[in-house]
């Protein structure tokens, strides 16, 4: 080989390492841009919002969320409950209508009501007969967006028993229902030597707070567990039922109950016959105990003495009063009865009317247009009766006018709107103008506007129910001339004086 051929190949050689070493180098591009356009891919997969619900991921979930700038995260109430297990309907449960300002939504075991503006949720416990409606508070109240109502996730937690957590760092939303949770648990129990997670719906809400309320030997015995295992209440009670709007447990042996909280703490001896929850708000229990009946607080004080007949009303004769509450009317009033006699403690457990009257609520008997009356509670007022004569005592337990003297104190229903009566010597007027009359407003327009000054003058002109009034107020001494229309009140002069009607 020549010094040329040599030279020759040698520039070939050269030649091909530079292709190969571009080669390389664009092979080696290609791969970094590859990784870094699976990463920045990978990056935005793992980013994008997901939304979980029972461990699968839900797009149309995700679709109806509403992010506020505080990260409170809205969503529609009636949208949302079909995902949920539950049915949704507008109005009240106990009062459906197509109101478009409230809705309530229902599975098989409970309802809760949501109404527009207001951040307490209604829930009554339909597997418990005796049950009456109570309550959850959240931060955020129920809000309206294009005509939909909205409620915060914390209101859907509350209301439709699950868990919902949105991790911000993972931009990841889990939720999980508690039927869910339940069957996810079912198994876990058996590894801590137990038979299975309670049946009762109440029980099985402890599952929203990490605990387990479990059973051994065909409920024989009863225990609560954490999810971890660990005891909180020892399997030695013949009924456990766990409270969730108080966080405690109702515990039975011997045929006594009393209070035993998530710690073990006995908040109330176990020494009653019965105990049922009045109001979580007021921090009360109605106690049974050899028959006789009186109210406890949350550590087991005595408010009201169990000495008396019967604490709270049966209101299943009002069911049109739309009644939330049987234990505590207009507001502050716990009707007790001894003998044949009722009388009226505030929720402090003062007695502000001796037992006196003979009942408490108007039953319609004559009238084939009026319907039975217990509160007027727009004004929280109580209709209470004496000796077959009504009159009207307000969340005091004062009377709005002297004595039982009105012969009917009633309510319609008419085009779904509430009208109230009082009649007196054959003469009706309309109850609500009545209060205004004597200075009471509805609750929420007291709160807003404050109380009615003296020495002024109201004419009033109402196209519903009462017109042509004529009210001058002087010194808190009323002089009425009413006449209502539709033949209610014809030709009738009320005098009403320091608020006594005669």
């Amino acid at each position: 080989m020549n010094l040329i051929e040599e030279s020759f190949q040698n520039k070939e050689e050269k030649k091909k390492k530079r292709t190969t070493k571009i080669i390389l180098g664009v092979i080696i591009f290609l791969v970094i841009v590859i990784i870094a356009i699976s990463g920045y891919l990978l990056y935005i997969k793992e980013t994008t919002l997901r939304v979980m619900l029972n461990g699968q991921s839900n797009e149309k979930i995700k679709e109806l969320l509403v992010f506020e700038e505080d990260d409170t995260i809205y969503v529609p109430i009636k949208e949302i409950a079909s995902y949920l297990g539950y049915t949704s309907y507008n109005g009240e449960y106990t009062e459906k209508s197509e109101s478009a300002s409230k809705c309530y939504v229902q599975s098989e075991n409970e309802v809760a009501n949501f109404a527009l503006g207001s951040n307490k949720i209604y829930k009554l416990d339909l597997t418990n007969t005796q049950a009456s409606y109570e309550y959850a508070y959240t931060e955020k109240p129920v809000k309206a967006i294009n005509g939909v109502l909205y409620a915060s996730s914390e209101a859907i937690e509350k209301a439709f028993n699950v868990s919902f957590q949105y991790e911000q760092d993972k931009n990841r939303i889990y939720i999980y229902t508690m039927p869910y949770l339940i069957q996810s648990y079912s198994g876990t129990v058996l590894d801590y030597g137990y038979t299975k997670i309670s049946e009762t719906f109440a029980n099985q809400k402890a599952i929203l707070k990490d605990m387990l309320v479990v059973e051994k030997e065909d409920a024989k015995a009863v225990a609560v567990i954490n999810v971890d295992g660990d005891v909180i209440l020892e399997p030695k009670y013949d009924s456990i039922t766990y409270l969730p709007n108080v966080g405690d447990f109702l515990v039975k042996t011997n045929e006594k109950v009393g209070i035993l909280s998530k710690n073990g703490e006995t908040k109330v001896q176990i020494m009653y016959d019965s105990i049922e929850l009045m109001d979580s708000d007021a921090g009360l229990y109605v106690a049974e105990k050899d028959g006789k009946y009186g109210v406890l607080d949350f550590r087991g004080n005595i408010k009201i003495y169990i000495e008396n007949d019967e604490v709270g009303m049966d209101i299943s004769q009002f069911e049109q009063n739309n009644i939330k509450n049987k234990y505590i009317l207009a507001g502050n009033l716990i009707p007790v009865r001894k003998g044949k006699l009722w009388g009226l403690y505030d929720k402090n457990g003062n007695k502000l009317v001796d037992f006196t009257y003979d009942n408490f609520g108007y039953v319609a008997t004559s009238n084939k247009d009026a319907l039975n009356l217990l509160v007027i509670p727009d004004y929280e007022v109580l209709v209470a009766c004496k000796d077959k004569k009504y009159t009207l005592l307000n969340s005091s337990g004062k009377e709005l006018f002297a004595g039982p003297v009105a012969d009917d104190i009633y309510m319609t229903i008419s085009g779904g709107q509430r009208h109230y009566y009082i009649t007196v010597n054959d003469g009706t007027m309309d109850a609500e103008q009545y209060l205004k009359n004597i200075g009471i407003r509805p609750q929420e327009t007291t709160n807003q506007t404050g109380n009615i000054a003296n020495n002024n003058t109201i004419n009033t002109n109402e196209s519903n129910n009462v017109s042509n009034t004529n009210t001058n107020i002087n010194n808190n001494n009323i002089n009425t001339n009413t006449v209502v229309d539709n033949n209610a009140f014809q030709n009738t002069n009320t005098t009403v004086n320091n608020g006594q009607i005669q």
